[in-house]
């Protein structure tokens, strides 16, 4: 009998055939991801995203791809990158406070570009008739802000700087569609706040400011975005950094224009929007290695004050940004 005649034999052969061919086609077919077929942007009332949406440009850049942008608006970044960790966006904007929050509870993120913010345009409130004239006089009162928000980190060095400790008040965590209401109803003493709600409170005639962040150390709002999706699809990401940052230069040039198109995606009243425009330090930059220290700083004063669980390491999350310049 010849082996090759065997039936058993040949069959066993043909098996192994297979599993051989499958194995080395198997790294392959694993490494190639999934055409994109969906775009998911979070923003928030402010900044260049929702006028990016107002627009289309990233539907019209990406057209050909064939690939549908979706856009999904929050009151505050933690809530964001709630949506970003459980998979609902891959990319958004929010300030420094957020993203170490995310990152200290396991969220998969990256840093992807970096703003300035606006000194003005982060501030402490008081009642126009309230009898508090300084921050030091904070001291024993409720302060109303976002928990893990920009607000959070402006408050402790608003404290920092007036001799205070983030101990000495006692916080209040409201977003702010809940905060105002608390605020002007005189439940809590101060509100620590961004724009546009800093703007519009303003406007209402019912609360001036107690101090801003002029004289702070220097804050960024960052762009986010999913680690796998940056690993993923990072054309896609510089592809949309590059418009943002289009944007970006577009506004800076046409505050007013910019006011215009951002107000009915916001449904906040132009004039407001016009203010904060004129104001704003527009410009992306990709996430250099002061960036990184900076934030770093703001990391390490939340998890020594025993806000965030463990230490983090800001480093480990940036992803690299080259613009259509070829700028790192």
């Amino acid at each position: 009998m010849r082996l090759r005649h065997n039936p058993l034999v040949r069959g066993l052969l043909a098996a192994a055939a297979l599993a051989l061919l499958t194995a080395c086609a198997a790294p392959s077919a694993v490494a190639q991801p999934q055409p994109l077929r969906t775009l998911r942007i979070g923003y928030q009332k402010g900044g260049t995203l929702p006028i990016l949406k107002a627009q289309q440009r990233l539907e019209k850049r990406f057209a050909d791809q064939q690939i549908a942008v979706t856009w999904l608006e929050f009151p505050a970044g933690p809530p964001l990158l709630e949506a970003l960790n459980a998979g609902s966006i891959d990319i958004g904007a929010t300030g420094e406070s957020p993203a170490i929050f995310a990152q200290a509870a396991g969220t998969p993120l990256v840093y992807v570009a970096a703003q300035q913010s606006d000194v003005a345009g982060q501030a402490l409130l008081v009642a126009k008739d309230s009898p508090i004239t300084s921050v030091a006089d904070l001291k024993g009162k409720k302060v109303v802000l976002g928990k893990g928000t920009s607000a959070h980190y402006f408050l402790i060095q608003a404290l920092k700087d007036a001799g205070l400790s983030y101990g000495d008040v006692e916080p209040v965590f409201l977003n702010p569609p809940d905060a105002r209401p608390a605020f002007e109803s005189g439940s809590v003493d101060a509100w620590a706040i961004w724009d546009p709600y800093l703007t519009l409170a303003l406007k209402s005639g019912q609360a001036r400011v107690l101090r801003d962040g002029a004289g702070l150390p220097q804050r960024h709002t960052y762009y986010l975005a999913a680690r796998s999706f940056a690993q993923s699809h990072g054309d896609v990401l510089g592809g949309v950094l590059d418009e943002v940052q289009q944007v970006e230069q577009w506004s800076k040039a046409n505050p007013d224009q910019a006011a215009a198109a951002l107000a009915p995606v916001v449904k906040i009243d132009e004039s407001i929007l016009r203010e904060i425009a004129h104001r704003t330090p527009y410009g992306l930059e990709p996430i250099s290695e002061q960036i990184v220290a900076d934030q770093q700083d703001v990391a390490d004063t939340y998890e020594q004050l025993g806000l965030i669980p463990k230490k983090i390491v800001v480093a480990d999350a940036v992803w690299q940004w080259r613009t259509q310049e070829g700028a790192k």
